[in-house]
Formats: C-alpha cells, sequence, structure tokens
C-alpha cells in the first residue's frame, strides 16, 4: 500500500509511525501544506494519514491552507479508503464529521493512562499508557465509537464506518526522539505550565521503556485500521 501523510511542523513527524510503514512493507510520501505545498490527489494513495500539528484552534484565518486540506480530508471521509488523524488531524477529521473541538479544561502533556471504552472496537489493551501533547479536545462524531479515555480527556480517540477512520488524541507513535524535538521547539498547550496534567519535560524522557511500550500498541491499532483494504 501506497500512503500520503499530511505533516504541519518540520518537529511533528510521523516519527514510529514511518517505520512501521517501512518494515510492513507500504510506501508513504509527506505533504506539507502549511507550506504551500499543492495537495496530494487522494486518487494516488491507498490511505490517507493527517498528522499533528498547531496547537490552539483550528483557524482558516491564522492557517490559510487549512481550507485545503480540510477539502482532502471530506473527499478522503467520502471515499472508501482509510483514514488516521493523531492530534491536530483527529480534531480536523471529527469536525469534518461534525463533532465540535474546543478547549479543553486544562492541558494534558507527558504520560497518562488511558482506560480502554467497553464499547471501543480497537484491538488495544484495557489500560494502557500513551503520551500527551494536547490542551484541545473534540466531541464524540455521530455515529461513531468511543477509544476510550483518560482522567483530563474522558475522549482519547474514537474509530467511525467501521474502523476505516481513526482519531487519536493521544500518541501511540511516539519517541524519544519526537518527545524531545517538541520540548526543545514547541508550542507548549496552553496552560501547560499550570496543569495538573502537565509532566516536567525530565520526567516526559526518563524512562525509555514507556516508548518501547508503545511499539505493539501501534502495531496492533495500524493493522487492524489497514487489514480490512490490505488486499
Amino acid at each position: 500500500m501506497h500512503l500520503h501523510l499530511l505533516q504541519h511542523s518540520p518537529h511533528q513527524g510521523p516519527a514510529r509511525l514511518a517505520d512501521w510503514l517501512s518494515s510492513m512493507g507500504h510506501s508513504h510520501t509527506i505533504f506539507h501544506l502549511d507550506a504551500g505545498e499543492t495537495p496530494p490527489r487522494l486518487t494516488d494513495c491507498d490511505a490517507l494519514v493527517v498528522l499533528d500539528g498547531p496547537v490552539g484552534p483550528l483557524n482558516e484565518a491564522d492557517q490559510p491552507w487549512l481550507r485545503r486540506e480540510r477539502k482532502l480530508v471530506e473527499r478522503a471521509l467520502d471515499s472508501q479508503k482509510p483514514l488516521l488523524g493523531i492530534g491536530f488531524g483527529a480534531r480536523l477529521i471529527a469536525e469534518e464529521l461534525g463533532a465540535v473541538a474546543s478547549r479543553g479544561t486544562q492541558a494534558e502533556t507527558g504520560w497518562h493512562r488511558v482506560i480502554l471504552a467497553p464499547e471501543s472496537p480497537l484491538d488495544l489493551p484495557e489500560q494502557f499508557d500513551a503520551f500527551m501533547w494536547h490542551r484541545e479536545v473534540f466531541g464524540l462524531p455521530e455515529d461513531a465509537l468511543p477509544l476510550g479515555g483518560s482522567e483530563a480527556s474522558p475522549l482519547q480517540g474514537f474509530s467511525w464506518d467501521a474502523g476505516r477512520v481513526v482519531g487519536l488524541l493521544c500518541h501511540l507513535e511516539a519517541t524519544r526522539e519526537s518527545v524531545a524535538a517538541l520540548l526543545e521547539l514547541g508550542p507548549v498547550p496552553a496552560g501547560g505550565a499550570e496543569s495538573p496534567h502537565a509532566q516536567r519535560d525530565e520526567e516526559m524522557l526518563a524512562d525509555p521503556q514507556r516508548f518501547l511500550h508503545l511499539a505493539p500498541l501501534l502495531d496492533r491499532l495500524l493493522s487492524q485500521w489497514l487489514r480490512p483494504r490490505a488486499a
């Protein structure tokens, strides 16, 4: 399979996601619509991934490229191709499905426990730790099933159209290198310095095993997401 990936800043790339695609024999191309690149044609890929990006509300006045990205996501939703959104990408997909994205009560950064929703169809453990980097949250789109939630964010993701479309607020693709880049280059989600759900920088990077534990979670999720259309 060939995937198109939409990236929104030099230091918020696919991280472990790119390694997984290569290991499974899939190819991918990265596009930067925010840097003025022409939107890719959906007909040239088998699946679309919208990566994390700007913190704060989605605002076409400040982000003029957002209009073109919304149109691409809308076409992907209307197609039969798998669509995955992470962080910013999940908020964008949720909005295109009619859900409301808004500023959460408090920022959530670092490692936090996610409790899987009983009705979630995603092949993930009942509890797992994931990396967070957000203040904005979204509601559950109509006809979508929830992933589950954390203490600060009751909805950490969703699946829609029998799992063809998946949105993740949390980051299963994170690596120590990608998190270190976030900490160095930011920006930090609004209120990140005061939130009780924000870890100190050194805590986020202290335990390498946490990053290793994400690898099988990402594998399970991506394998399920692509499996129905991998043939």
